[in-house]
């Protein structure tokens, strides 16, 4: 059983951070990102060409990552895979020992370093959390039996900010009667909608782990209001950063922050640090 599941299961609250696969087969930066986030950590998502750009897969990396004794998140994006090779690698991922999958529609190629490859999009992400239901009951999407089932914990990203509520609480209802058991949220500003979230999602048994993005400067407030749709840093953190003599110090202290409150309303926290990995304790202790 995923060890992931056995800590909500418990009653704990969760810690998990975000490792990003390297541009090509050097895994050293990766490694020491881990050897940095796994002290404070239960589990690391491992991201799947995060914002349309080359990385290694998500698949080799969590292999990787579970190799030193970390448990990983596999991540798995609709965009770059017909439904063909999303169940071939979803299969892939439990023969190497991969329990966990948070599945993703994934970014619009068009934002990322290859602007001309072709979005596949064959299935979203409530489709893809139901085949790897599916094959936790020992079939695949057609429906025929599988040689060996798989057992994995499937979550999916949630959007507690996104307006209107009433759109984003019917996707969610879709995600968890395909399967989806835990949720990751987008980065968390305004607390007042992660409680709405909250409440709205436990009576149907699933978990929330709320996103802490780490704003350690004013280009990362611009990059946010511009590029990542539901989501908006709000003026008055905007201006925190902006004025602070050291924005990442203003930043890590920022995020703290709202990890304190986050202990007080979710089941967990999902930090993203953008590079300030060596600041994941502070954050968490502080």
């Amino acid at each position: 059983m995923s060890r992931l599941k056995e800590l909500f299961d418990a009653g704990e609250f969760v810690v998990t951070g975000e490792v990003a696969p390297p541009r090509g087969t050097d895994l050293s930066a990766m490694h020491a990102s881990v050897d940095l986030l796994a002290p404070y950590c239960h589990a690391l998502n491992v991201t799947d060409n995060q914002g349309a750009t080359l990385h290694l897969s998500s698949l080799a990396a969590s292999r990787a990552i579970l190799d030193r004794g970390i448990e990983p998140i596999f991540q798995q994006t609709c965009r770059d895979r017909n439904r063909l090779a999303l169940q071939s690698d979803l299969l892939a991922a439990w023969s190497l020992g991969l329990e966990n999958v948070l599945v993703v529609t994934g970014d619009d190629p068009r934002a990322g370093d290859h602007p001309h490859a072709k979005g596949v999009f064959d299935l979203d992400s409530t489709q893809l959390a139901e085949i790897a239901r599916g094959m936790n009951e020992g079939h695949d999407m057609m429906g025929r039996e599988l040689k060996g089932a798989t057992d994995f914990y499937i979550g999916a990203a949630m959007f507690p900010e996104a307006e209107p509520w009433d759109v984003q609480l019917a996707r969610i209802e879709q995600k968890i009667a395909a399967g989806v058991r835990f949720f990751q949220t987008q980065a968390i500003f305004d607390m007042d909608k992660l409680q709405r979230a909250v409440d709205a999602v436990r009576p149907m048994g699933a978990k929330v782990i709320a996103g802490v993005l780490v704003i350690r400067s004013p280009r990362v407030v611009t990059f946010v209001n511009e590029h990542l749709a539901g989501l908006m840093v709000p003026d008055h953190i905007a201006e925190r950063i902006r004025v602070a003599d050291d924005p990442a110090e203003e930043a890590i202290a920022l995020a703290a922050e709202q990890v304190r409150d986050i202990r007080d309303i979710a089941d967990g926290v999902h930090v993203m640090p953008l590079g300030l990995d060596a600041a994941v304790g502070r954050i968490l202790t502080g």
